[in-house]
């Protein structure tokens, strides 16, 4: 007896939606496009991570000036600014698939340029490659998550933050690995050439296994294709709705780059303060304190490079318990309350170091700079992309999460930049003391704005009639903010 499987008809976004909402978990063809598109952040984290531990090598090694390390640390980051917008352009113009690959030839191309750098400016030039390649994935993969996961689901999106610090764990580990085996002051070279075999991984697995965003073809009006899509994904049979049947897509966004306006106006305005708070203030205290924990390593156990790396590692373990644990505090918290209390705890431990740096016993020293990995990977530090992600529409999801992660991006540059020469110049307490303005700014502002995107009335994919902000009565439609 031959058993005759029914299709499931897809009359547009809200049946795709719909459909996934009800999956009781993230398995199968999903799971694994799920998993590939963290593994690409956690690409982002080791590429990012890369010179950190090796950076005393590395200047020693170059004879690198103060000016020249900044320059190398943070150009990335700089050129990260340029091409999240784009990269979040090109997703919503022409699907997330192919962005997402080419970022990780890029990122195979800096990372050969970098590691195998005979001077100063090749160096930078494959840190260039590495910043788009950066810059490109991550508003991309942040968006595929969104529209991957199950509204009941979504604060799992915050895991990604876990994966950031279990990748930077892993390149001190290997730094570690790699001073015991005597490279010298080549141990640099090694950690860059590592992060490029990542992204071959990567480019064959996403090349392999990534699926176009059902979500996103159907809001593009492309329903045969977004059918096709899920049924390779769910592995169940899909088809399109007769024309007839089909949902009118109104208000769709096409107006290319100029999207970015739309994030401005309506109900968008709120949740763009919000979320660009957010990864801007974090991005600036991590990138000037958590970035550079193998430098204040060396302040507190001295200049043996293993201690050093280890102190650092000690304190980045914390970041992986509070990466993993923000998905569980969003589940019950929200996105936006714990942002507010790990701003405001990290602001206290920056005042403190700044007062006390010098006069702390060791035990101290180290748990401040713990609770401050800690409280940061729990709250902003995985919030801010996912605050993005969850409150936009598909078809402008991408360039929203490209045009606020490139403010992000100016936020990590400039802690990158700003630190070594503020300690430089100050010292480290000063540098603290100045640093803790952003995380208190921060606070106010996540306490002021009430919206929660992990609590709101509608999901953001399922606002068919979504507003053309002609006017300011479209929250009637898409649910008030909260």
């Amino acid at each position: 007896m031959t058993t005759v499987l029914s299709s499931i008809k897809l009359r547009g976004v809200s049946d795709i939606v719909s459909y996934i909402n009800d999956r009781p978990g993230i398995r199968g063809r999903a799971g694994i496009i799920w998993w590939l598109a963290l593994g690409g952040l956690f690409l982002d984290a080791f590429s990012n991570s890369a010179l950190s531990a090796g950076l005393g090598p590395m200047t020693r090694d170059l004879s690198l000036s103060t000016g020249e390390i900044a320059i190398i640390t943070s150009v990335a980051s700089w050129v990260s600014i340029v091409f999240n917008p784009i990269g979040g352009w090109m997703a919503d113009r022409w699907g997330r698939r192919v962005p997402i690959i080419t970022a990780k030839a890029l990122a195979i191309i800096g990372a050969l340029l970098a590691a195998f750098a005979p001077t100063f400016g090749v160096i930078v030039l494959g840190r260039l490659f590495v910043g788009a390649a950066y810059g490109m994935d991550f508003a991309i993969a942040i968006a595929l998550l969104g529209e991957m996961t199950p509204k009941k689901f979504s604060s799992r999106i915050n895991r990604w933050q876990g994966i950031w610090y279990t990748a930077v764990s892993m390149n001190l580990v290997l730094a570690i690995g790699l001073y015991n085996m005597n490279v010298g002051d080549s141990i640099w070279r090694y950690a860059v050439g590592a992060a490029g075999l990542v992204a071959l991984a990567l480019f064959i697995l996403q090349w392999r296994y990534m699926v176009e965003s059902p979500t996103w073809l159907a809001r593009k009006g492309r329903l045969d294709d977004a059918a096709h899509a899920m049924s390779v994904i769910y592995h169940e049979s899909f088809v399109p709705a007769v024309v007839a049947e089909r949902e009118i897509v109104r208000n769709l966004a096409n107006r290319g780059v100029r999207n970015v306006a739309l994030i401005f106006r309506g109900i968008y305005l709120p949740r763009t303060i919000l979320a660009t708070t957010i990864q801007l203030a974090q991005a600036i205290q991590y990138f000037a304190v958590g970035w550079y924990l193998p430098i204040i390593s060396l302040s507190l156990f001295g200049d043996d490079f293993v201690k050093a790396s280890a102190g650092s590692l000690f304190f980045n373990l914390f970041g992986i318990v509070g990466g993993f644990s923000s998905a569980l505090i969003a589940r019950r918290l929200g996105l936006r309350i714990p942002s507010a209390i790990g701003f405001t705890i990290v602001a206290a431990i920056l005042v403190s170091l700044g007062l006390f740096f010098d006069t702390l016993p060791l035990w101290l020293a180290v748990a401040l700079p713990s609770i401050f990995i800690l409280c940061h990977s729990a709250g902003p530090g995985a919030n801010g992309k996912s605050v993005s992600t969850l409150s936009f529409r598909s078809e402008i999801r991408a360039t929203a999460n490209g045009f606020i992660g490139a403010l992000g991006g100016i936020g990590a540059a400039i802690g990158l930049t700003v630190f070594p020469l503020m300690k430089a110049s100050y010292g480290l307490p000063t540098t603290f003391l100045i640093l803790a303005i952003v995380p208190t700014v921060a606070a106010i502002i996540c306490f002021s704005i009430k919206w929660e995107p992990t609590k709101s009335l509608v999901p953001v994919d399922e606002e068919l009639d979504a507003p053309n902000f002609k006017d300011d009565t479209d929250h009637l439609m898409t649910g008030a903010i909260k």
